[in-house]
C-alpha cells in the first residue's frame, strides 16, 4: 500500500490512527457472494507503542447480480479507542458497528478534513481479478483467539493481547509492529 502513490495513506490520517486492521481475502460469486480471509489488527497502547498483531478471521456475504473472482487486500484506519473494543465482544460489522467511509490516498491529501479523521473507520482497499456486480452486502472482522493462542503460545486472547504486555512478542512479527511505528509518527 505505502508504495504506491494510487493506494498510499496520507501521514495525517496515520497519525490519527489508534488501531489499524489488515486483511487479505478472496471474493467469489455468481448470484450470491462471499469473501473469506485472515487479517491482523495493531492498537495503540496507552504508552503510545503498538500492540502484538491480533489474529482475525475475516468475511463477507452478498446476494445480488455479480459474476467473478477477486484477491482483495484493505487496511482499516480505526481512529478511536472504542471501535476496536468492539472486537473483543464477538464479531464487528463494518459500517453498522461504526460508521465507515474511503480514506483519502497520499494522492487526494488536500480533500483531508477534520470531520473525516474523525470518522471511526476509515477504509483503504485494492483488488486483483476480475468481479463485477451491484450487491447488497455486509462485511464481517472476528477475534481468531484459537489462532491467538496458538502463535503466540499464551492462554491470553486478543484483548490483552491488544491492551497488554504480557504476551511476549514474535520474531515473526517485529518487522510489522516497526513497520507500523514508523509510519504512524
Amino acid at each position: 500500500f505505502m508504495a504506491d502513490p494510487e493506494y498510499a495513506i496520507p501521514p495525517a490520517v496515520l497519525r490519527q490512527a489508534k488501531a489499524i486492521v489488515i486483511t487479505n481475502q478472496f471474493k467469489a460469486g455468481l448470484l450470491f457472494g462471499l469473501k473469506d480471509g485472515y487479517g491482523v489488527i495493531l492498537a495503540k497502547r496507552a504508552d503510545g507503542t503498538w500492540s502484538n498483531p491480533g489474529l482475525l478471521n475475516a468475511g463477507e456475504a452478498s446476494v445480488g447480480l455479480q459474476l467473478g473472482g477477486t484477491a482483495v487486500e484493505t487496511v482499516y484506519i480505526l481512529t478511536d479507542d472504542q471501535t476496536p473494543r468492539i472486537l473483543y465482544q464477538g464479531r464487528f460489522n463494518i459500517g453498522v458497528d461504526a460508521k465507515a467511509v474511503g480514506g483519502p490516498k497520499v494522492a487526494e491529501a488536500e480533500r483531508i478534513t477534520q470531520s473525516m479523521l474523525e470518522t471511526p473507520v476509515l477504509v483503504y482497499s485494492k483488488n486483483k481479478g476480475l468481479f463485477a456486480g451491484v450487491t447488497v452486502r455486509g462485511g464481517w472482522l472476528q477475534a481468531n483467539n484459537n489462532a491467538i493462542r496458538a502463535f503466540y503460545n499464551t492462554r491470553y486472547t486478543l484483548p490483552e493481547l491488544l491492551q497488554g504486555d504480557w504476551v511476549p512478542n514474535q520474531p515473526e512479527t517485529d518487522h510489522l509492529v516497526r513497520f507500523v511505528t514508523k509510519i504512524t509518527q
